[in-house]
């Protein structure tokens, strides 16, 4: 009778290839840095190359090897050929991370969105899930241990606290967070869809990451970060390393019993 596996061997991604879509941003990026220390051979996608590049330069550097390739994840062609690309450089894909979103109508009022923001926002964060999901299937199916992940958002489960913002005009649009709901939705739907093929579909939504890139955004760091941690319950917003061991284990066989599920990792925002 063979040995259980261990706790390291369920959490090993060694030989087995995930595609993370906007792969090279600040969520993206921890996420392809968990990846690859895991033992994943990891695509950065996005659709400047540039940013691919020096991303999956940084990671062939400390870990494996990883492909950058430039793709638009709203265009069937393009990602049509980003799957390409990735069974011809690996031989197939065994794990998709949907990281990639874009969302329009920051800072502005409901009464000011117009119907085109609406839908850019729709197309930029959930039908580029469903576009890219459906042009890698093929090659998930073939996978020993296939496993999908969409990133959500806490603001898909529960709307923004707008207290929060006080007056600093970087409200978060209703745009996002229908997007990100229909994503967690999605996710059950597809779950349900592949169950009898054992082809997991799980997604993360985390809450709020802080970012350096707003620290010159007026009001950010003296307005609403600290508002935003002080309704977090662990006081604090996410890090550089909090995304890290929640994508491993819904990547990996450390999750292989878990399906459908929508994990909230938000510092407890949701719970109260």
């Amino acid at each position: 009778m063979s040995e259980p596996p261990t706790v390291w061997d369920l959490f090993d991604l060694t030989g087995r290839t995930a595609v993370v879509t906007g792969g090279p941003g600040q969520l993206g990026s921890q996420l392809c840095d968990a990846l690859a220390e895991a033992g994943a051979n990891v695509v950065v996608t996005s659709r400047t190359y540039e940013d691919c590049e020096a991303k999956a330069r940084e990671l062939s550097s400390q870990y494996g090897e990883a492909l950058p390739v430039a793709a638009d994840v709203t265009d069937e062609d393009s990602v049509e050929e980003l799957v390409e690309t990735t069974v011809d450089v690996f031989g197939g894909i065994d794990i998709l991370v949907n990281n990639a979103y874009h969302a329009t109508g920051y800072g502005r009022s409901f009464e000011e969105l117009t119907k085109e923001e609406w839908a850019e926002t729709l197309e930029g964060t959930l039908t580029q899930a469903f576009v890219t999901t459906q042009a890698a299937l093929p090659e998930i199916r073939e996978s020993d241990a296939p496993s999908i992940v969409n990133v959500g958002s806490h603001y898909g489960v529960v709307p923004p606290d707008q207290r929060v913002y006080g007056d600093t005009g970087i409200n978060n649009p209703p745009t996002y967070g229908a997007a990100k709901a229909g994503l967690i939705q999605f996710t059950r739907w597809l779950a349900s869809y592949l169950h009898q093929e054992r082809i997991r579909v799980n997604a993360i939504s985390p809450g709020g990451f802080y970012s350096e890139a707003m620290e010159d955004v007026e009001g950010y760091t003296e307005t609403f970060v600290p508002n935003y941690e002080e309704r977090t319950m662990l006081g604090r917003m996410g890090d550089d390393t909090d995304l890290k061991g929640l994508i491993v284990y819904l990547a990996s066989d450390a999750s292989k019993w878990m399906t459908g599920q929508n994990v909230v990792l938000d510092g407890g925002w949701t719970v109260w």
